[in-house]
């Protein structure tokens, strides 16, 4: 792939097991932050599926849409689309009560010297979303940010593993999932916690971060030695179907690929690629921002899209000068600093 619109195909093509999910998905998709870097692919996913399956839905995008063309872009996709700032709170009511909600909206860069908005965005604004949703299921994206940093030997950080967010924005990540929580159990509103990390396309995340560098020639910081990825259309799968799964009290999953992959090991694999020998700095750590997610592979099977694949299609991406999204992940970060 050497073009957004092939990326794209590729990654809104749906399964048979999305084709036979969402079937069973009854009522409307409204996708609440749908400008993200993830948004645009989940919705066009959503309505392939839906038309591939040959049965009646809408599929509703909300965002500011401040800025570019994407929301002309999903118009003509077949996605309907509206307009507003969800922090204000007549907009918000004027939405229409969908069955269904993937709660996508939130904030993390720029948290730092602005924790009032990211405190907003994420712990205030999901109790309004709550109230105004009650009737309806709603998954909503979160992080592993909420854990603490794990052993590397044994990534032990299942669901089951004691939150012990760092930083503020992982904080505030916590309390969004406190308040959803406090009104799935009083409105028996169902919910699913989506504990995402991290998901990549060509165009943003990890791998192609340390493709980048391998390809310039920087040094890779090893400190945060160990990561885990899953391709963004499995991700955004993943969320789709996840709808069948909302529960009160919320269900919990950790969302990612199923391999606990070295920053070093990746960066070399790059270099093999590239013709380039990896440049380092630093010395891998026994703990990383990790997250087991055995239990949403249960439920939806393995990811698809292999790492190995991923190395090969972002290496031909940066070799052919492919457009990026220029916003790193920071998955260096130790201290929730973002």
């Amino acid at each position: 792939m050497k073009t957004i619109a092939e990326l794209e195909e590729f990654m809104t093509k749906p399964s048979e097991s999305l084709l036979r999910d969402i079937k069973n998905i009854n009522g409307d998709i409204l996708i609440l932050g749908v400008g993200g870097k993830m948004g645009p692919t989940l919705a066009k996913l959503a309505k392939r599926a839906i038309h591939e399956a040959g049965i009646e839905k809408r599929v509703i995008g909300v965002s500011r849409f401040s800025s570019g063309n994407l929301q002309k872009e999903l118009e003509d996709f077949g996605i309907d689309t509206i307009a507003v700032d969800l922090l204000d709170d007549q907009a918000l009511q004027s939405l229409p009560n969908v069955k269904n909600i993937i709660y996508m909206a939130g904030n993390k860069f720029g948290t730092v010297g602005n924790e009032h908005f990211t405190w907003a965005m994420n712990t205030y604004l999901p109790g309004r979303l709550a109230e105004k949703f009650s009737s309806s299921r709603i998954v909503a994206f979160s992080t592993g940010n909420v854990y603490p940093l794990t052993n590397v030997l044994n990534n032990d950080c299942t669901e089951e593993k004691t939150v012990e967010p760092i930083g503020e924005y992982a904080q505030s990540c916590l309390g969004r999932e406190r308040i959803l929580t406090y009104f799935s159990r009083k409105n028996e509103t169902p919910m699913l916690f989506f504990r995402l990390n991290y998901a990549i396309d060509m165009r943003y995340g990890v791998i192609l971060e340390i493709g980048k560098q391998v390809l310039t020639g920087k040094k890779i910081d090893l400190a945060m030695g160990n990561v885990n990825v899953i391709w963004q259309g499995d991700a955004n799968e993943y969320a789709i179907r996840s709808l069948l799964h909302c529960e009160s009290p919320p269900k919990i999953l950790n969302i990612t690929g199923p391999e606990t992959i070295s920053i070093r090991w990746l960066a070399e694999e790059f270099g093999k690629r590239f013709g380039e020998h990896p440049q380092f700095e630093n010395e891998e750590q026994q703990t990383a921002l990790l997250n087991n997610a055995a239990k949403a592979h249960q439920l939806f099977g393995y990811p698809k899209v292999t790492i190995q694949q991923m190395i090969d299609m972002v290496s031909i991406w940066l070799m052919n000068n492919g457009e990026t999204h220029d916003k790193p992940t920071h998955f260096q970060e130790r201290k929730g600093a973002f």
